[in-house]
């Protein structure tokens, strides 16, 4: 897993919400989203994954993307990785993002630091919620 491969930037068009993959990444062009998305509580990252022929891709969330996360889950929008000229859906990211951040919610498996930095961050999200 190669960290090079993160999230760099968020900007929203209309309904879309775009979250920009560093451009140093390594990234096979073919990489297709399998719409799972895990943790990385030691590099206190999300993490998006992809399939492909030599093995799973990864597109690391860390936590200056998150607000941009946030905004995907209260407003609803149409997630999308751009990779220079490539825009990819990322298909089923808000329901498998719901699940995790319930999920982390009062539960330190995830690691202490890590669950607070996401109680703190999505907490408009799991007031919704509640």
């Amino acid at each position: 897993m190669d960290i090079k491969n993160k999230i760099i930037k968020v900007s929203q068009q209309g309904n879309e919400i775009h979250f920009i993959l560093d451009p140093e990444a390594e990234w096979p062009l073919d990489s297709v989203p399998t719409g799972k998305m895990l943790t990385d509580t030691d590099r206190q990252s999300f993490v998006y994954v992809f399939d492909h022929d030599s093995g799973y891709q990864y597109a690391y969330f860390p936590q200056e993307s998150w607000y941009g996360l946030v905004d995907l889950l209260l407003n609803e929008m149409e997630p999308f990785l751009i990779w220079v000229d490539q825009k990819i859906p990322l298909e089923n990211a808000a329901e498998e993002l719901q699940a995790l951040v319930l999920n982390i919610e009062g539960n330190d498996n995830y690691g202490e630091a890590f669950s607070a930095a996401v109680e703190k961050v999505f907490q408009s999200v799991l007031e919704q919620e509640n």
